[in-house]
């Protein structure tokens, strides 16, 4: 193996690393959240700076690694997205802890069950979760064949907030009184919503390494 692929391989290493990271956060936000776990969501929250510093130690190496060896063509194109997918991985961690400090607040534990099966919270989490894990098996596999699939999960992710816009409109009209737990509570739909819009921009970096195509701002992205 040259030099230069063991370098590639350790920073797709690193990535992965971060990656199982931020998926864990991911799935311990959605458990603290529906079960009310303030312990799990101050463990996601005390473990937000592991993935700062996982972003820091990538760009760096990233950055090393375009200075020593001036990569062209698909190493470039590796070493780029990989940049961005650390960047990105990192503000769905923040998404994640954010969540987290939600529950830690503790102003809102009382959500009615009926309500978060009503807006499909659920779903939704359960929905950006396996974007996520879908992402890292296309990254692993340099396989694009499920970019279509997970970028179709995005459009659903976001039909179920806009949904839920309206069940919590008229939440707050019948209960005025639940009104700021009933914002809290779209605030963290709308998390949720970015997650699959970053899942989105991650796949749009693979497509972007593996197949040279550039779906940002494409009309059609399958």
């Amino acid at each position: 193996m040259k030099h230069t692929e063991k370098e590639l391989t350790a920073l797709k290493e690193q990535v992965g690393e971060m990656w199982q990271l931020v998926l864990s956060q991911l799935e311990k936000s959605k458990q603290a959240y529906l079960t009310g776990d303030i312990e799990l969501a101050r463990e996601v929250a005390s473990r937000e700076k592991r993935v700062n510093t996982f972003e820091l130690k990538i760009d760096c190496d990233c950055e090393n690694f375009i200075a020593l060896f001036a990569p062209v063509a698909v190493d470039l194109r590796l070493v780029l997205s990989l940049i961005k997918i650390s960047g990105t991985l990192e503000r769905i961690g923040d998404f994640a802890d954010g969540i987290a400090r939600h529950v830690i607040s503790d102003a809102c534990s009382k959500l009615a069950d009926a309500l978060k099966e009503e807006l499909k919270i659920e779903i939704m989490f359960d929905t950006v979760i396996s974007m996520l894990s879908d992402s890292f098996v296309t990254l692993e596999s340099e396989n694009t064949k499920l970019s279509g699939r997970i970028l179709r999960k995005d459009e659903e992710v976001d039909t179920l907030y806009r949904e839920s816009v309206g069940i919590l409109t008229r939440q707050i009209e019948k209960n005025p009184a639940q009104g700021y737990c009933i914002l809290e509570t779209l605030l963290v739909l709308r998390k949720i919503e970015r997650i699959g819009d970053h899942c989105s921009n991650i796949v749009e970096e693979i497509v972007f390494y593996i197949d040279a195509k550039i779906l940002k701002h494409s009309k059609n992205r399958e």
